[in-house]
């Protein structure tokens, strides 16, 4: 524990959806002072998220869904292009990325690469996501995906050139921070080469 930060009250202020908690602390600054603070954390549990890309063909995997925050903040259909992705619930990251990408996607994947794990927005909200590469191929489809009907999922999957995937960022297409890290990277380690 970090020894110049003291927790003082955690109090909840809804539990609904997730958990948005009122939490007062005091933190001890540099000079030795102490400082009484108070923010809000929303804990919506931890996540993983995938990029499904095939080498050969030169193409990527990714979904478009409808996205309520981003509706209310001047998306103006609410859709956006996304990585597969979904929360770990009781599940550890790699078996829970395996599932969603099944559910989501329609691609039963088996070897999966976990490449590295990020707080998405620590300001205000608890979340690790843990980011993770897969190679599919045709064979490995074993449905239509478009996500799970008990969870209102209606998912499009999109197979995309990665190139038009990935200049999908620069035009705006593709404003979703998981999925902008995931190409990124898959440009700079070469996953898919020109």
């Amino acid at each position: 524990m970090n020894e110049n930060i003291k927790i003082l009250n955690t109090e909840v202020l809804s539990d609904n959806w997730y958990t948005l908690n009122k939490v007062t602390f005091e933190h001890r600054d540099q000079q030795g002072n102490w400082t009484q603070q108070t923010r809000e954390a929303y804990d919506r549990g931890n996540g993983a998220t995938i990029l499904l890309y095939n080498s050969s063909t030169k193409k990527v995997i990714l979904t478009r869904q409808f996205r309520l925050p981003t509706y209310v903040n001047g998306n103006d259909d609410g859709m956006l292009i996304e990585a597969c992705a979904g929360l770990l619930d009781k599940d550890n990251a790699e078996d829970c990325i395996r599932k969603e990408t099944e559910e989501e996607t329609g691609y039963k994947v088996s070897n999966v690469k976990k490449i590295f794990e990020s707080y998405m927005s620590p300001g205000s909200v608890t979340e690790i996501l843990y980011f993770f590469v897969a190679e599919y191929t045709k064979d490995m489809k074993v449905s239509d995906g478009g996500g799970l009907d008990e969870e209102n999922e209606h998912i499009e999957v999109l197979e995309l050139d990665f190139e038009e995937a990935y200049n999908m960022i620069a035009s705006g297409e593709i404003k979703d921070g998981k999925t902008i890290m995931l190409l990124q990277y898959a440009k700079l380690n070469g996953l898919i080469s020109s």
